[in-house]
């Protein structure tokens, strides 16, 4: 039986039986409806409504598969390989909430995979041209020391070839493809971008490839594109479950911290309770193993990260595979405006 399921027609009972089965889950599927969930930019996801013969498993699950273009999964086959490879070899040594994942698998090309995983209802995504609480703000941020402390600095993370590892090569053309989607990025927002928006965002295109290669170390698992739109949150509550690892690769961890304050929260607010949290991420971070880090060198290592809103916002503005709408606009606009403000606020230009 194919490993990988192409489309939402072949999860049938059979296919997914043999694929729990060789998750390592004794069930027998005996029943499935599949309806689509989420806007399927990158690719596709279904809720699978679930029956059993024998002993009962999950009542549903969601199936994530490729995009239906098969340009576009040509594109984004890297992606895929990383949320893949995240899930089936990464995720069980890492502390980070995240779906438990039941069943992974990719074809050879990269182009086609399938995953299985817990479903987050009735847990609803973060909206980040919204913003989020403090209270939610900091769920998210301290969910990323069980992604950062468990592989910190850990040298087996360069072995692992489906994730995007640093390099010079690697920050040569990030630097080239920056260089051209700022530019498009002021271009398509002239309008409404603020001068200073505009030549903070210039400057930045113009130091991205030396802020890629610049502090290699520390280093670990980090996720790339921690937004409120790929975090999960309980209505009860603000724990939070973080989603849509495409973006996966070994880097240095404050570039998550710093891309999710300087993009998810209003500047106001991020200036009133980012030291704080930066504390205690870093107290977190000790307690659970990592050493020789200090809090100066934490904060340090914040101010240079905050580049990483501006790469995620002028490339994902540009190159995103979904189409261009108003809330889409509304989104990337309060990014770069966020991230603008925190690059400004801790002068990271000057520091490269």
């Amino acid at each position: 039986m194919n490993p990988v399921a192409d489309s939402a027609g072949e999860l049938t009972p059979a296919w997914l039986t043999h694929a729990l089965r060789a998750g390592g889950h004794d069930l027998v599927v005996s029943s499935v409806t599949a309806k689509r969930i989420g806007t399927g930019q990158m690719g596709t996801a279904y809720r699978l409504q679930l029956g059993y013969e024998g002993d009962p498993g999950p009542s549903t699950l969601v199936a994530k598969l490729a995009a239906l273009d098969p340009v576009l999964r040509s594109r984004v086959s890297m992606g895929y390989a990383a949320e893949v490879g995240f899930y089936s070899k990464l995720a069980s040594t890492l502390r980070v909430r995240t779906p438990y994942c039941w069943y992974g698998a990719i074809s050879a090309d990269n182009a086609s995979f399938t995953l299985l995983l817990d479903d987050a209802a009735p847990a609803i995504p973060g909206v980040q041209a919204e913003g989020c609480s403090v209270e939610r703000a900091r769920s998210s941020v301290m969910n990323l020391v069980g992604l950062h402390a468990p592989r910190w600095n850990d040298p087996q993370l360069r072995e692992l070839d489906f994730l995007m590892q640093p390099s010079e090569a690697m920050a040569t053309g990030m630097g080239k493809a920056l260089a051209h989607s700022t530019k498009a990025f002021v271009e398509r927002y002239a309008q409404v971008l603020g001068v200073d928006d505009v030549a903070t965002l210039q400057h930045a295109a113009e130091v991205a490839r030396a802020w890629l290669l610049a502090r290699p170390e520390p280093f670990t698992v980090i996720h790339g594109d921690y937004r409120l739109d790929n975090l999960m949150f309980l209505p009860s509550g603000d724990e939070v479950l973080a989603l849509d690892w495409q973006g996966a690769a070994v880097g240095p961890p404050l570039r998550d911290v710093a891309f999710f304050l300087g993009t998810g929260v209003e500047p106001d607010v991020r200036r009133s309770i980012e030291e704080k949290l930066l504390a205690e991420y870093h107290t977190g971070l000790l307690a659970n193993g990592v050493s020789d880090y200090d809090a100066q060198q934490c904060w340090m290592d914040y101010r240079l990260a905050l580049l990483q809103g501006y790469a995620v916002t002028v490339n994902g503005c540009i190159y995103a595979a979904g189409e261009r709408s108003e809330q889409s606009d509304a989104m990337f606009l309060a990014m770069a405006r966020r991230s603008c403000a925190a690059i400004r606020d801790h002068r990271t230009l000057e520091l490269l």
